[in-house]
């Protein structure tokens, strides 16, 4: 797999833009991975841009604001008058989304450097594969809607989403595994992953536009705007069936796919060297 384009480097296309994009929107709310996918699929398209792949998340954590607005504007309206059985959304996220964001910030450098390659992704993906099957395995002595989710509760989800800073984790999988572990029902777990996504996708893209925004100009600008685009579009038509679909099944079809998959990977790695 080439390293990152250089500043000014050559756009991608339009057709590679949508891919990213597709691929985005369909994986970074599933707990399989939209890093890992995105480096596969860059991989397979010959092409690699970590600054690209961390960018267009912007456009998947945007659909997250227009399906979730309503419970948002709740939050910010009701902060100065909390309930007493009930934590602010807000402080619910911030605590979620604190561990992640200073350890990303600690390491994202290191880590964009010696993780982002398939066989890393591989191991992750098997890895949590096997971990979200065995925690579907563990007895529940509870299913607390997202409302009853404590600040203790959500610190530790939190650091549950620290596993995700390595690629191929999910951070999708790594705070809904929390959830389930914090007690948490499965749909409510998968809507916190996607709420405490805000902070950390919209922070995470920021940081890397920053860093590397002097290379989106012209063709790759466009490039950039396509593949966020279809990020958000395909994300949009992705949460709601997901959500529906946890209200009646498990997560076990997603850990054998993630098992499947990173398996898939290894043989194919193995076979290009």
């Amino acid at each position: 797999m080439s390293d990152a384009l250089p500043p000014g480097g050559e756009p991608i296309g339009a057709l590679h833009a949508v891919v990213l994009g597709v691929v985005e929107g369909l994986t970074e709310f599933l707990p399989i991975s939209s890093t890992g996918h995105l480096i596969v699929a860059n991989a397979w398209l010959g092409r690699s841009d970590p600054a690209m792949e961390v960018a267009i998340q912007a456009g998947a954590i945007t659909a997250i604001l227009v399906l979730y607005g309503r419970r948002l504007v709740r939050a910010v309206t009701t902060l100065a008058t909390p309930r007493p059985d009930e934590c602010n959304m807000l402080w619910l996220l911030a605590a979620g989304a604190a561990p992640a964001a200073l350890l990303g910030f600690v390491l994202g450098d290191w880590i964009e450097a010696y993780l982002f390659d398939v066989r890393t992704v591989a191991w992750a993906l098997i890895a949590g594969g096997v971990a979200l099957w065995l925690l579907e395995r563990l007895p529940r002595r509870e299913e607390r809607e997202l409302e009853r989710l404590s600040l203790r509760g959500a610190l530790g989800i939190g650091v549950f989403q620290c596993l995700a800073l390595v690629p191929g984790t999910s951070r999708s999988a790594a705070t809904i595994a929390g959830g389930l572990v914090f007690g948490l029902s499965r749909p409510a777990a998968a809507e916190f992953s996607f709420l405490v996504g805000l902070p950390i996708l919209y922070g995470a893209a920021a940081l890397k536009l920053w860093q590397d925004g002097a290379r989106l100009t012209g063709p790759l600008l466009h490039d950039f705007l396509i593949a966020s685009v279809a990020s958000f579009v395909t994300a949009l038509a992705v949460v709601g069936p997901f959500v529906a679909f946890l209200r009646r099944h498990t997560f076990v079809p997603f850990a054998v796919y993630r098992i499947v998959f990173g398996v898939l990977l290894l043989v194919w790695a193995g076979a290009c060297g």
